[in-house]
Order: structure tokens, then C-alpha cells, then sequence
């Protein structure tokens, strides 16, 4: 798909919502909605009011400018805009960063319902490896633009390796701070 136009892109079901949200600062959050159903191109646009009984703050927000919202609120937009164009796999690229814990929280057990109540495919890139893990059905851990482990995300989250390097866990299950682990990357078995 490298190298089709993007509305070609979204007309295939694929849609992305970029690790810095990309929305337009002067447009209201209804506006932003509106351009992602436009997006749609031929494929069948979703609703805004399905996207504000997902984000109930975006309702509210409705004539607010996309600019003037919150890092969450601009995330949510994010995701709903890209939810206008009704995708069969929805890619999320960090959508962890720059948020406070209570949103973080709240946009992945969003992602969870979007996966298992409209069945859209997600495609997670986040480097929070315990929240991303903790939702996924299958992981990829990569290091230097390489695939070093793949798996059943269960499987993942009992790997030693990952327990150590990702998950900051000892051999025992303790927590464990990475200033204590020697030696890093020499002991990383896949490096």
C-alpha cells in the first residue's frame, strides 16, 4: 500500500490515527469528524453520534476548536475521526504518549471495545509493552526496526526475556527497576 494515494488507502478499510494526532487546530471537533467521513471516499461513512455515544466528550465539545482540547480529548478526536471511515483495521501509533493514566486507561479499554464490539482489526504500535500486552491477542517486540520475538500475547507476557527487559519483572515476578539490570543489551539472548 506504500505506494497508493492515501484515500485509496481508506477505501481498502485501512486507517491510521499518527502518533501526533494530525488534526487541524481551527476546525471544530464536528468539522474534524465530518472531513474523516469525507475520507470515506466510496466506502460507507460512519456516524458522528456513534462516534459521541463512544466519546461522550466530544459531544460536549462538539463547536470547541480541535486545537483547544485536551491531549486525551485530541486523542479521542483522533481516533473518532479515523472511525468515520468505517475501517476493517484501525492502526493506533502510540496512542499512549503524552497522556495522564486515567486517559491512557480509558482510550485502551476504548481500543478493546472497538475490537470486540464492531470486530475492527487493530494494529497497536505503543511501547508501554504491560498496557499493550494486556490487550493484545498477539505481540510483535521489535528493537532497531527488527521482529526479535513474536507470539500469543499470553505467551509474550510469561517470556522471561520480556518479563526482564519490557515488563521491568525479576526471575521471580518482582518488580524490578532498570537501573539494576547489568549489562542490558549483552544480555539480551536475541541481540
Amino acid at each position: 500500500i506504500s505506494s497508493l494515494p492515501a484515500s485509496s488507502v481508506v477505501r481498502l478499510g485501512l486507517t491510521l490515527v499518527p502518533q501526533l494526532r494530525e488534526l487541524f487546530p481551527g476546525f471544530t471537533v464536528e468539522e474534524t469528524l465530518q472531513a474523516g467521513a469525507n475520507a470515506a471516499g466510496a466506502r460507507k461513512a460512519g456516524s458522528i453520534d456513534d462516534i459521541y455515544n463512544l466519546f461522550p466528550r466530544l459531544a460536549e465539545r462538539r463547536h470547541q476548536f480541535a486545537g483547544s482540547l485536551s491531549g486525551g480529548e485530541q486523542q479521542m478526536l483522533a481516533i473518532g475521526r479515523a472511525l468515520m471511515s468505517k475501517p476493517r483495521m484501525l492502526m493506533l501509533d502510540e496512542p499512549s504518549l503524552g497522556l495522564a493514566p486515567i486517559l491512557v486507561a480509558e482510550i485502551f479499554e476504548i481500543i478493546q471495545r472497538l475490537n470486540r464490539d464492531l470486530d475492527t482489526t487493530i494494529l497497536l504500535v505503543e511501547q508501554n509493552a504491560r498496557l499493550a500486552l494486556g490487550i493484545a491477542d498477539h505481540g510483535y517486540i521489535m528493537e532497531n526496526g527488527r521482529i526479535v520475538l513474536n507470539g500469543p500475547a499470553a505467551e509474550l507476557r510469561r517470556n522471561p526475556d520480556v518479563q526482564e527487559f519490557y515488563l521491568g519483572l525479576s526471575e521471580s515476578g518482582e518488580r524490578r527497576s532498570y537501573r539494576d539490570v547489568k549489562h542490558y543489551r549483552r544480555r539480551k539472548r536475541w541481540l
